[in-house]
């Protein structure tokens, strides 16, 4: 986790403290529930909620670690300290490391699905905001990056909308997929203790029971999860190369807010350059090459190895960090996205008529040319327009072969630019509802 690239609530999910948490309310619960089978004393499960307000320390459970070689004994060798060694002797009973593990690393993912959840909802409030303000704002819709027909603005951050209501659908899905608990022992067998552990344990840390567990919870679920972390980094690289297309100097349609004593290069005092859209390209990419790890981890030796353990320890934090911190900033560039819909008039404008060649085309066809000849005419007027910049009407109305299918009152009407926008109320309600 890069502190540049972090936002304090999420990363206070990683940090060591929370991990451990999460690691005694696990064996505090599994007392718990332990001591209602009779199987431990109840005076014993009582006695380690004492430490319930502790703040363990975690340079001394790196110290024990430093010896033992292992995480989870060194945790419990640090409790014991608070709880006392009698007290404590039947903690972890029955259980195996991954119990603990894995239970806590679902527990912190889904408290980051469910930060990622609240950001998309922010993200796309803005959208919604932009897409209504700039609903009848025409701009020129391209193909290959080549000027294709008309759309407006708002039909822009409706897509952009749309695409991130489907990635809130994903997220969501996600986190209930991986909201589930293990607490079932060696290989999975609950051989030591009792499934009704794992159920209590679950339901007072807001998971589900895993259906059926090896010695560690499946891993298509991980792999599903940092899947949908990948789709959601791809359409905010998505919006993000949207936006620095429309910044370009040539282009300027919109551009990001550029605020007082910012500067845009070392060298040359006029730049503005699209900075925070080139980051979230770069951090996109970073979060979808999480994604090739997490679907290797969902091939383990047997019951369990540990070959996905180092994997995980990388991507769970930094994975959910840097998208955080992506959806984020993606907000804030959307919601002061300064919009210029004169330059996308005078940008559509720069080939006169030429964006409506497809209805002439049509007007031929439906007056009795063949689709071929009225290909041949359009075609061959437009050319002129990206050779010459001529007016495109004015081509035609003094083209013989188009003018002997059309009237010129004809030509005239198919460049009305409400043509193209005549179903946006339509599309809108698709998007948004009535």
């Amino acid at each position: 986790m890069i502190p540049r690239y972090s936002r304090p609530e999420m990363t206070a999910i990683w940090e060591p403290a929370t991990k451990f948490r999460i690691w005694y309310e696990i064996e505090a619960h599994a007392c718990d529930a332990m001591a209602n089978l009779g199987v431990i004393p109840r005076e014993n499960a009582e006695a380690v909620w004492k430490a319930k307000d502790v703040e363990f320390d975690v340079a001394r459970i790196d110290e024990i670690e430093a010896e033992t070689r292992h995480d989870v004994i060194a945790f419990l060798t640090h409790l014991a300290e608070h709880v006392g060694s009698d007290e404590a002797r039947f903690v972890h009973q029955g259980m195996t490391s991954s119990d603990v593990l894995d239970t806590c690393f679902n527990i912190q993912l889904t408290r980051a699905a469910d930060i990622l959840i609240a950001d998309m909802e922010g993200l796309l409030a803005a959208l919604k905001r932009r897409a209504f303000e700039h609903k009848d704002t025409i701009r020129i819709g391209r193909s290959h990056g080549i000027h294709a027909e008309p759309t407006t603005m708002g039909l822009t951050f409706a897509r952009f909308y749309a695409e991130m209501d489907r990635n809130l659908a994903r997220l969501r899905t996600a986190r209930d997929e991986i909201a589930t608990g293990a607490i079932s022992g060696a290989v999975g067998t609950f051989a030591n203790i009792d499934p009704a552990v794992e159920e209590h344990v679950c339901a007072q840390l807001g998971l589900s029971p895993e259906p059926i567990s090896t010695q560690v919870i499946p891993r298509d679920r991980h792999a599903a999860f940092f899947a949908a972390l990948g789709v959601v980094a791809s359409s905010v690289e998505n919006v993000a190369v949207e936006i620095r297309h429309m910044q370009r100097t040539e282009v300027l349609e919109a551009a990001e807010f550029f605020s007082m004593g910012q500067k845009g290069s070392s060298a040359m005092p006029h730049k503005k350059n699209p900075v925070l859209t080139e980051n979230l390209t770069g951090l996109a990419r970073m979060v979808r090459s999480m994604v090739i790890p997490a679907m290797e981890n969902v091939a383990l030796w047997h019951e369990r190895d540990i070959s996905h353990s180092s994997v995980e320890r990388m991507i769970g934090p930094d994975a959910t960090v840097t998208l955080d911190f992506a959806l984020a900033r993606l907000t804030n560039v959307i919601d002061k996205l300064i919009v210029y819909p004169e330059n996308m008039i005078r940008n559509m404008n720069r080939f006169p008529g030429l964006v409506m060649s497809q209805r002439v085309l049509l007007a031929l066809t439906q007056a009795g040319v063949s689709r071929e000849d009225a290909y041949r005419l359009v075609q061959r007027n437009a050319l002129k327009v990206w050779e010459t910049g001529v007016d495109f009407k004015t081509e035609l109305l003094g083209d013989p072969e188009v003018t002997a299918a059309l009237s010129p009152a004809q030509i005239e009407e198919k460049f009305d630019l409400g043509y193209h926008t005549k179903h946006v109320d339509t599309i809108f309600a698709r998007v948004f509802g009535d």
